[in-house]
């Protein structure tokens, strides 16, 4: 173990072996940092946060200051890291609210890019890379392999699909379906919408994905989201159901529609996580939106 003289490490926090603490950081009291872990200079380590074995933090960092939220008066949460992360420089990540369960959760293997920002009652799953100033609000729920280019922002109560890859400054105020590219097309300064693009192809080769599962995935792609089926006027909710209808259906396409169609029926957005939260304001005698669309900014269809 190495602590710097300069460093302050308060009395409660629980240091795992081998852990290096470089030049002026902070550790809180009710922290706890497994084995292996770095801190290099200036980074700030504090409130009720556990981190596991090799995690790794750069200059600036700060993790477990209280949550940007006004609906927080300082009861306790929790913030839990895994195994293996890489936070660089300024990457500010927050622990939980009451309204959100209490805790913000990261797993295992992700790489954190300089100024990004993980919000209070967020969900990392493993092996994420956010680019820099990649910014997610709370209550996001990110699965596993979700790689976002530079200077995203994703809305609060945004769930992103697995392998799924966001294009650089994309904002992100949708449910993003797994295995896909979301992006604005690169005419942007044209009005381009925002939406789906392809297959996260070159993603899912590098996970080891096989060409037949892939192409399963293309094909799914080009029924659900081509300029085809688009304009063919078959609604996406019923092309799903035929697909999931198919009893030899692909393993990663069944996963892509159920992910779709827990999304369909939660407002023009889809965001699925935002119709389950406690504090909603809706008046009892509303209709229900019949005019709701897809997941992941709807390509201009409504279903039908």
């Amino acid at each position: 173990m190495s602590i710097h003289p300069t460093a302050t490490v308060e009395a409660g926090a629980r240091l795992g072996a081998d852990v290096h603490i470089d030049a002026f950081c902070l550790v809180g009291a009710d922290v706890e940092l497994g084995d292996g872990c770095r801190l290099h200079s200036r980074v700030s380590i504090t409130g009720h946060t556990r981190v596991g074995a090799g995690c790794e933090f750069f200059p600036g960092a700060v993790i477990g200051c209280i949550p940007q939220d006004v609906k927080y008066h300082g009861e306790m949460s929790k913030l839990e890291i895994g195994q293996r992360n890489v936070f660089r420089e300024l990457v500010t990540v927050h622990p939980g609210t009451a309204g959100g369960g209490s805790v913000t959760r990261i797993g295992d293997g992700n790489l954190f890019l300089i100024g990004a920002h993980i919000a209070h009652d967020c969900t990392v799953g493993n092996g994420c890379i956010l680019a820099n100033y990649a910014q997610l609000a709370g209550h996001v729920v990110v699965e596993d392999y979700v790689t976002f280019g530079g200077q995203c922002g994703v809305h609060h109560f945004v769930s992103i699909g697995k392998h799924a890859f966001i294009g650089g400054m994309t904002p992100v105020n949708t449910d993003v379906p797994p295995f896909m590219v979301f992006s604005a097309s690169r005419s942007q300064s044209q009005g381009s919408p925002i939406r789906v693009r392809f297959v996260n192809r070159v993603g899912l080769q590098r996970h080891g994905f096989t060409q037949e599962q892939i192409g399963a995935l293309t094909g799914t792609y080009m029924r659900l989201y081509s300029r085809r089926a688009r304009v063919n006027g078959i609604s996406i909710h019923t092309t799903v159901d035929d697909i999931l209808a198919d009893p030899t259906v692909e393993e990663n396409v069944e996963y892509l529609c159920r992910f779709l169609k827990r999304t369909f029926a939660h407002g023009r957005h889809g965001r699925y996580l935002e119709s389950l939260r406690q504090d909603r304001r809706s008046s009892p005698s509303a209709p229900p939106n019949e005019d709701a669309v897809a997941v992941a900014g709807d390509d201009g269809r409504t279903p039908r």
